[in-house]
């Protein structure tokens, strides 16, 4: 994918237009991904978080205890790419892109490695910020440039 399509799906993602069929896992990261290098990371947090509740909503979704917006999953995946982020010396996106397939949080299982799955999905992580409980968010692995 390239920066101008990124920069198209972050549009649309903001006007609701973005459409659903293609609002998959990567789709979100992408978009978290976009946030997190354009702005500071409160604003970025914010923008995220907003977004995703607000487009969920525009698409016809809700934001429940059962689906649509999930806060731990929001911001483990908010707090794993601002550390992506910094494997990077440059100020690159297309560099980040281009490693971004690569990458072991692309795989849907990934927080399964910080989680049980009767944590993670449970109403109370998807209303609040739930620590890890199997190990904490440290010492990530990323498939880093060259």
């Amino acid at each position: 994918m390239t920066y101008q399509e990124v920069e198209k799906l972050v549009t649309e993602f903001e006007h609701g237009t973005y459409p659903v069929a293609l609002w998959n896992h990567r789709a979100h990261v992408l978009m978290a991904l976009w946030y997190t290098y354009h702005q500071p990371l409160p604003q970025a947090r914010k923008s995220i978080k907003e977004g995703i509740k607000l487009y969920n909503v525009s698409v016809k979704g809700k934001n429940t205890d059962r689906s649509g917006y999930h806060e731990t999953l929001t911001e483990l995946y908010i707090r794993v790419i601002a550390q992506y982020h910094l494997t990077f010396d440059d100020n690159d996106f297309n560099a980040r892109l281009e490693l971004l397939d690569d990458q072991p949080f692309l795989d849907k299982s990934f927080p399964f490695r910080y989680y049980r799955k009767e944590l993670l999905m449970s109403k109370e992580a998807r209303r609040q910020w739930i620590s890890p409980d199997l190990k904490p968010l440290v010492n990530l692995e990323f498939v880093v440039p060259t």
